[in-house]
């Protein structure tokens, strides 16, 4: 691709050989077609994205997507806590008839959801136990989306302490609970949400993450980061959460990056660079 037509389509262009991942992006969910964003993210510097897989409707998407676009976009499979209630024999059948795939490169997203509660609270431990068993089955990574669910997080990660590694995305919960997952193993990733104007506790509990542990997620389309807010959040807009987590540890933007894709290609090893 050539950078002059990338430009053509974003104003998010990378003014140095700086790179970036973005560790979670819903592609199924965006408005641009996988090309489009492939190439505005690139010319932000965005050289890998992983697409999450979130529930069976969409497990052939993610997986196309990836198929298609990898090594540039891999993807993710598992039940999102929403849809606990759909986790079933067959569900975990299709999860290791394709987890062993190249551009399969971790499950998730998997966890618990208590603010919503869109699928009983039942349904979400069994799902999000039987996953981390996939998991651990599979020596598989994991992505985990947890909120105001903090002590059953960490009860049900701690069954499985030293079997399964992965990172709590777009974390949001609170101190003790970053370090509750630090102290069991798991990395933390940050979204646009420590940007967020109300968010000084989040940005408080970035601060003692430490860089080897840290990653940068869009969530995207959803948490736009300051200053996109109001805008449906791309891949591209990962470099402005990026530069807001060097800030806050104090270190130059090319470090983040060399520290976060550091970290990826260790809790992802099939992703290829």
């Amino acid at each position: 691709m050539m950078m002059s037509e990338a430009n053509k389509h974003t104003d998010e262009v990378n003014p140095d050989p700086i790179e970036w991942i973005d560790i979670h992006a819903h592609f199924d969910m965006l408005e641009d077609p996988p090309e489009l964003v492939i190439q505005k993210a690139q010319a932000a510097g965005v050289r890998r994205m992983i697409t999450i897989g979130t529930e069976p409707n969409d497990f052939e998407f993610v997986r196309a997507t990836a198929q298609k676009f990898f090594p540039v976009v891999a993807c993710t499979l598992g039940v999102h806590p929403h849809q606990g209630v759909v986790y079933n024999d067959e569900v975990a059948a299709y999860l290791r008839a394709h987890l062993g795939e190249p551009e399969v490169v971790a499950v998730g997203e998997i966890g618990l959801d208590y603010h919503y509660n869109q699928s009983p609270t039942e349904e979400q431990r069994a799902a999000f136990r039987a996953q981390l068993a996939i998991a651990e089955e599979f020596g598989m990574p994991v992505q985990i989306h947890t909120r105001d669910a903090d002590e059953d997080t960490v009860t049900i990660l701690s069954e499985f302490k030293g079997r399964v590694r992965g990172v709590i995305h777009c974390f949001t919960g609170t101190p003790w609970l970053a370090r509750q997952c630090l102290d069991l193993g798991y990395n933390i990733s940050m979204s646009g949400v420590v940007t967020f104007k109300n968010a000084e506790e989040l940005r408080q509990t970035c601060k003692f993450i430490p860089l080897d542990r840290i990653h940068v997620e869009t969530d995207s389309p959803f948490l736009a980061p300051v200053p996109q807010r109001g805008k449906k959040n791309q891949p591209a807009f990962v470099v402005h959460t990026a530069q807001f987590v060097a800030d806050l540890h104090g270190v130059e933007l090319a470090e983040l990056a060399r520290r976060t894709n550091e970290n990826a290609r260790q809790l992802f090893p099939k992703l290829k660079w």
